[in-house]
């Protein structure tokens, strides 16, 4: 590109004109005696002091592939977003109009094909006119290439301010080290190699780099079918790409254009018919604005994030942050992800419908993963990266961790208390270590002092206390009704709290803790030295739900249950090309046995009861009997219900779905608030997560197989039921009066009013 002034013709006065031009003249002599005859060097014995200057330059150039996109894509192919630095997609030459080929050597380089990478005649020529006070540029098409993969490769490296433009801040020494490197490229490479290089490195516009991003940026077209004023206005723009700018310049451009059709039509390269039909066609664009990045992805905005931070925090892509961010942003890496497209329509529209437009501005978010892989299939959630009128604008995702754990570049919310969710592993452990879900525990017992003989064999000490008397709060359930012997079944299926600890008393906590652990739970917001912090079960108030959860690990979890106890850890890559096509590093399903397939199977059997019977019986439409497929699920609710969950799976899908506050320290109350014109005096799990959770998997579900869960031993199912004694009623034990739920943050009890009390009781 010629363009600007040239420290080469800065003069102001005919002498220095005169000394310029025997200057120039004088190295062009050395260019033309060492090296230009004939585009190659000879002896060197006449070497001057010029010679010797330009001897010591470098005669290599690593010609690198320039910046180029990134596409992610979904399972089956289509295109989740582009992501790029330049917006860049490279062609063969073979693949563009001979117009623009014809169009960019007239204007540029009308003896491309006659010189060996530096045109002396061109040179001289250029010379002379800028003497008399005519700028006139002298650069070949080789030597711009050169120059311009020079700069990409400055840009790619961070060195941005080191690039070099002509007429700016090239000096003599840098226009010799251009010409001899062009010297060395002519030797290399082809000419037809050196134009396709060149035309895909070209700068157009900030958002078209290249001639195919050119002219689908311009023209909403290909560079195949670019039309000759279409190809003659684009190699116009090159020499100057803000004044020739045919959008914001048509004038400008259309002289520019006009003048390349003249230089094709006087070097034969068109006919004059041709010529009068081009130049008497007005300029006219039709513009395709690129959409760079996950923001503007209309599949899954937020999902694509979170690959992208998968790759940012991968070293398989880079040493260091810097490095990896190039590798993503100008490697043209072809990223093919798990996400199925048709179901995250549906999980879309779910979210959208329960708070899409809200100005409170209430979360809802739904995941999905495929037990025995792990791959995440959906994930959405109610909020737009991009503020628009209407919409709840949120960068971070509510599906996830917060994935950078050293930066401050945070992808995840970090998620939320996940209730009752939690109630599951606690039952999962009692048939672990032996024992009937028909036995009947005494769900009166509301209080457990600091002096409780819990069974803990973990070394973290037991923490948290349930008894007015000493300082807390009595153990909440719901409503007065259930605080009576029932089974651990009948526990589970109406989320009874005073059960599940009832359950946990006669049980190792460490039990609970290694159940936890081995079905990937754990905390969401990272520590410095922990990235994935662990869900301290022997803390009472976790078995209730108390911790901070993300809920594609609870989607995980459940799938473990649906996999037979089989623990997948979720992955969201395929597969990753470089622009070569060769395989990068991408993710493979990571399994492991978490717990027993017995055990496993006796959770499944006792959450379908949740949906037949229990707290999700509630959920409206009711997908146990929409259905024809065997489902299992448990509802969850926090404290103060501004966090509400149904989490669950068929034996082809698990998914969290969870709606609540997202806002600051999450302690916004979900209680006698209006959410899309309905009025809710306290927001449970099954009022709004219920029907998300319901609507996706009737849909969804059928398309990842619903087999009937394997049944589970029969003594885990019948074993004895003791007779239950009266109850207790001392002081100690049970507190005959029930509380509204606590609202001390050190115990966080679980505790779900519900409208049906003889179904359901205890935070759901």
């Amino acid at each position: 590109m010629a363009t600007g002034k040239n420290p080469l013709f800065d003069t102001a006065t005919t002498l220095g004109k005169i000394l310029l031009f025997l200057g120039v003249s004088a190295i062009c002599g050395v260019l033309v005696a060492g090296l230009l005859v004939p585009a190659a060097a000879v002896s060197g014995s006449a070497a001057s002091g010029s010679i010797q200057f330009f001897d010591t330059l470098p005669a290599e150039l690593k010609v690198d592939p320039p910046s180029q996109a990134t596409t992610i894509l979904a399972a089956d192919g289509s295109v989740i977003a582009n992501l790029y630095t330049e917006n860049r997609t490279r062609v063969s030459l073979d693949q563009m109009s001979p117009n623009i080929k014809n169009a960019i050597i007239a204007i540029e380089d009308s003896r491309f094909y006659e010189h060996g990478g530096v045109d002396t005649t061109g040179i001289l020529r250029a010379l002379v006119s800028t003497a008399r006070g005519n700028k006139q540029g002298a650069s070949t098409i080789t030597q711009q290439y050169v120059n311009n993969v020079i700069n990409s490769s400055l840009e790619a490296e961070g060195k941005g301010d080191q690039v070099l433009l002509n007429g700016v801040n090239k000096g003599v020494g840098d226009k010799l080290r251009e010409m001899k490197l062009a010297i060395a490229l002519e030797k290399k490479f082809t000419k037809e190699q050196i134009l396709e290089g060149y035309l895909n490195i070209v700068f157009f516009n900030r958002d078209a780099y290249g001639i195919e991003a050119a002219s689908k940026f311009f023209f909403s077209t290909t560079a195949k079918n670019l039309t000759l004023p279409q190809a003659a206005l684009l190699a116009g723009v090159v020499n100057s790409p803000s004044y020739y700018d045919p959008i914001t310049n048509p004038e400008n451009a259309k002289v520019r254009r006009d003048l390349v059709l003249h230089a094709m039509l006087t070097q034969g390269k068109i006919k004059q018919a041709e010529y009068d039909a081009a130049v008497a066609t007005p300029v006219t664009t039709k513009v395709t604005q690129p959409r760079q990045g996950c923001p503007y992805s209309k599949t899954a905005p937020y999902f694509c994030d979170y690959v992208v931070h998968l790759l940012l925090n991968n070293p398989a892509y880079g040493a260091d942050a810097a490095e990896r961010e190039r590798k993503i942003f100008r490697g043209g890496l072809t990223i093919k992800t798990t996400l199925d497209p048709k179901a995250q329509a549906v999980a879309q529209a779910q979210v959208d419908g329960s708070a899409g437009a809200n100005p409170d501005k209430w979360g809802a978010s739904l995941v999905s993963v495929q037990p025995g892989s792990g791959k995440i299939v959906s994930m959405a959630q109610n909020t737009v990266f991009i503020p628009a009128p209407g919409k709840f604008n949120q960068v971070q995702n509510f599906n996830v961790d917060v994935q950078d754990a050293k930066g401050n570049d945070l992808n995840g919310l970090g998620g939320f208390q996940p209730g009752s969710t939690m109630k599951p592993f606690t039952f999962a452990e009692w048939l672990n270590e032996g024992k009937s879900m028909n036995t009947r525990l005494n769900g009166a017992v509301r209080r457990y002092s600091p002096g409780f003989p819990w069974r803990n064999t973990c070394p973290t000490p037991t923490t948290d206390s349930y008894d007015d008397t000493a300082g807390t709060h009595d153990l909440q359930n719901a409503d007065e009704n259930h605080y009576k012997y029932m089974s651990v079944l009948d526990g589970l299926a109406n989320s009874i709290n005073t059960i599940t600890f009832a359950s946990a008393s006669q049980l190792d906590l460490c039990g609970i803790q290694k159940v936890v652990d081995s079905v990937g739970i754990h905390g969401g917001l990272p520590q410095p030295n922990d990235p994935h912090p662990q869900v301290n079960m022997t803390r009472l108030s976790n078995l209730i739900g108390a911790t901070q959860t993300a809920p594609l690990t609870m989607a995980s979890a459940f799938a473990t249950f649906a996999n037979d106890g089989k623990y997948c850890e979720p992955i969201a890559i395929d597969s990753v090309t470089d622009a070569t096509g060769a395989q990068l590093p991408a993710q493979t399903p990571n399994c492991r046995d978490a717990i027993k397939p017995e055990v496993a199977r006796g959770v499944a059997y006792a959450m379908q009861e949740v949906l037949n019977r229990g707290s999700g019986s509630l959920i409206q439409p009711r997908i146990s009997t929409r259905t024809s497929f065997p489902i299992a699920a448990k509802t969850g609710t926090n404290d103060n219900n501004s966090s509400t969950w149904v989490a669950g799976y068929t034996r082809g899908l698990a998914t969290a779905t969870w709606f609540g506050d997202p806002l600051g320290d999450q302690q916004r109350a979900g209680q006698n608030v209006t959410i899309n014109g309905n009025f809710y005096k306290g927001i449970d799990g099954y009022m709004i997560a219920g029907p998300q959770f319901s609507n996706y998997m009737a849909q969804v579900a059928p398309g990842y197989g619903t087999d009937p869960f394997p049944a589970p031993p029969s003594d885990m199912l019948y074993g004895p039921a003791p007779v239950a004694p009266p109850q207790d009623t001392t002081p100690t034990e049970q507190s005959t009066t029930p509380k509204e739920q606590s609202t001390n943050p050190a115990t966080q009890p679980s505790a779900d009013p519900k409208p049906a009390p003889t179904k359901s009781s205890g935070k759901k």
